[in-house]
């Protein structure tokens, strides 16, 4: 399922001839990168635009997001790709820190943060620096994060000496917060430029171990950078062996996939399972089909804010269906 909402505003001023000056791009990036807040309560996992929580002190509009209280909280951010530096986003950094501003002005702070992945742009000690630094201001216990393929053209020695340590494997591993049982994959360390995410057997071997303890009815949410249904295979936004992965989780009466790489919000649902794909901080991409190639795309100011828009997720357990419900930011 994939649902498109529309919220138009006036045009920044041009003063590069590009349709929007610095100053608007990072305000508009604000609303349209900051990340997904998800809140569980009592079995059922909610999603919020981080867009939402964004006032009239920053430029944007005041939404009325009313937040529930939840059991606990956490955000998702994807694809900051520190080192970019092209014309569709000339300050990466800033972008990030703006995410990490809005985190950090939640009325409560959250458990803990995703990054899924694409930390960095080409995988440079200093990049992975920068994007660390960066972090150490997000007011949360923790920040797990998962490889993305610009993360691994080392083949991964960097991102697992700084990010992986504990892991399985090419970065794969598992945890329980607060009866939800979280797992983090790796789908791109064998992933060639424009082709589909690979998970391989050894790591499909241990989802497989992995799950086998736990009770069908334990929430479950895994993340990976890749998506793991196939949105787009001649793009390679897809993953080569995810039906034996989600074979594993048909049994769970809840299952959220989260994702990035795509840079836009999409998302599915497929019996028990939803699958949602997180904006960039960084740029965004165009739509499935809808260019020659993917990559970074540079639009103005009200193409990005279109992109904006609320999606609660809401868990049905007893007959295993989610109520999903879009809300445009007025």
């Amino acid at each position: 399922m994939h649902k498109h909402i529309e919220h138009a505003e006036n045009n920044a001023p041009d003063k590069n001839g590009d349709g929007i000056d610095r100053r608007g791009f990072l305000e508009c990036m604000a609303w349209a990168g900051t990340g997904v807040l998800w809140m569980m309560s009592g079995g059922i996992l909610k999603s919020y635009g981080m867009s939402q929580m964004i006032d009239k002190t920053t430029g944007g509009l005041k939404s009325g997001l009313v937040v529930p209280k939840s059991d606990f909280s956490f955000v998702q951010i994807s694809d900051s790709h520190i080192g970019f530096n092209k014309a569709a986003n000339p300050d990466v950094v800033g972008t990030l820190k703006a995410a990490i501003d809005k985190i950090n002005a939640m009325p409560k702070a959250p458990s803990f943060v995703l990054h899924t992945g694409d930390l960095t742009h080409l995988a440079q000690a200093d990049e992975f620096d920068t994007l660390e630094q960066s972090l150490k201001s997000v007011k949360t216990e923790k920040i797990f994060y998962v490889p993305g393929e610009h993360d691994v053209t080392d083949n991964g020695k960097l991102y697992l000496e700084r990010f992986g340590k504990g892991t399985q494997g090419d970065g794969w591993y598992s945890y329980d917060y607060n009866g939800v049982h979280f797992i983090g994959l790796a789908n791109v360390t064998n992933h060639v430029d424009g082709g589909l995410g690979y998970l391989g057997a050894a790591q499909l071997k241990w989802l497989e171990n992995d799950l086998k303890p736990l009770s069908s009815s334990t929430p479950i949410v895994v993340f990976a950078h890749i998506p793991l249904w196939a949105i787009y295979p001649q793009w390679g936004w897809g993953t080569q062996d995810s039906e034996v992965a989600l074979s594993y989780l048909k049994r769970f009466g809840s299952v959220s996939v989260l994702n990035g790489h795509i840079h836009q919000t999409i998302q599915k649902i497929e019996g028990n399972i939803t699958f949602h794909t997180a904006c960039s901080t960084a740029f965004p991409q165009p739509a499935p089909g809808s260019a020659p190639a993917p990559g970074p795309m540079k639009v103005p100011a009200e193409k990005l804010r279109s992109m904006l828009g609320l999606t609660s997720v809401n868990y049905q357990e007893h007959d295993h269906t989610l109520a999903v419900t879009d809300s445009p930011l007025t």
